[in-house]
């Protein structure tokens, strides 16, 4: 038998809050609330989202929204962040980083800081009964006012930390096509300033050139998914030299008809550019898998062998926030992972 992979010590970098939910919560929280789900969600789950250029994007976007209006209590918000990282602490994650934009929420909370502030608590009280650290993501939207990203980025600023329950980063999420990436600087720069990671989202739905400009624009410690890249050799000099790291998540790019399918994910040249790499699942409700399907998909599509698989690990956890002892030991468990016998 291969090695377990759900025993290997990784880091998770790529969680979005609503789209990490568990479908039977989801279910109970929409009948509390008395609102009907879509039918993808109910009776065809994982929906089939078809491609981008087939408005695979608005699918997805219209059926997030739709879980989104699920979440309208304080309690529901506790339970999503404990049961992600109860889920992720069941695959093996060390270090959980969730990613959340609290306007969403604010409604429900009394405004957008006690709304962080609620995540933030749930953090903390999720890490200490599920036994990994959870640190949080702030993110802003593209198709919101950059205005609204400098109000998050000074938000989060206030609440910037190292360790479990604390903001440890700043992202920019939600459709590529809307919004300039250049208008965003101002609020990165204000994230940069408090010390957070810089995260925000780009070439995927784009292409290799959305890459080059958020590297110019936003000098971003990682860049969700980032795998367009691969099409161009300037993109990829650039990611290694620089250091950036990707969060690359194969499941949602075949699941939004960005590859055709599993093999033509390109992690493998992604690799052999030198460039740091840590899988994510991105949205678990929407792309129905989880963190170890993405460590599967690397095994069983793209031939790693468990060397390999133990330096993907390991660049998740180099790659994130969480604090250096953390990191330290997950590596030195990731040894012993590797010393397990495998047939």
């Amino acid at each position: 038998m291969p090695r377990p992979l759900d025993q290997l010590p990784k880091a998770h970098l790529h969680l979005h809050f609503t789209g990490s939910l568990r479908l039977s919560t989801l279910t109970e929280l929409a009948r509390d609330e008395g609102l009907r789900l879509p039918h993808a969600l109910v009776d065809d789950w994982p929906p089939t989202l078809t491609s981008v250029e087939s408005r695979g994007w608005f699918r997805f976007q219209r059926l997030y929204d739709a879980a989104r209006a699920c979440v309208r209590s304080p309690a529901a918000m506790r339970r999503i962040v404990l049961e992600a990282a109860l889920d992720d602490a069941a695959e093996g994650s060390r270090w959980l980083e969730i990613q959340v934009d609290p306007t969403s929420y604010a409604p429900f909370c009394g405004g957008l800081t006690p709304a962080l502030e609620l995540v933030l608590e749930s953090a903390s009280a999720a890490a200490a009964e599920a036994g990994i650290g959870v640190g949080v993501i702030v993110a802003a939207s593209r198709i919101r006012h950059p205005l609204d990203a400098r109000t998050l980025a000074r938000l989060a600023a206030r609440y910037a930390g190292e360790g479990t329950g604390t903001v440890v980063g700043f992202g920019l999420s939600n459709d590529e096509h809307r919004g300039v990436v250049e208008d965003f600087a101002p609020a990165f720069g204000i994230a940069r300033g408090a010390g957070l990671a810089l995260v925000p989202h780009g070439g995927e739905l784009a292409g290799p050139e959305a890459v080059i400009r958020t590297l110019d624009a936003l000098v971003p410690d990682r860049i969700g998914h980032g795998v367009r890249a691969a099409e161009d050799p300037r993109a990829l000099e650039r990611l290694a030299r620089e250091g950036v790291a990707l969060e690359v998540c194969p499941g949602s790019n075949v699941a939004l008809g960005v590859y055709d399918a599993a093999p033509a994910v390109p992690l493998r040249p992604l690799l052999d550019a030198g460039i740091q790499v840590a899988l994510g699942a991105d949205d678990p409700l929407l792309f129905g898998s989880r963190l170890v399907d993405q460590y599967r998909t690397a095994r069983e599509v793209h031939g790693l062998d468990d060397e390999a698989l133990a330096d993907l690990a390991r660049m998740s956890l180099r790659a994130s926030t969480a604090p250096r002892e953390v990191v330290a030991q997950a590596e030195e468990d990731v040894d012993v992972w590797l010393a397990l016998p495998a047939d």
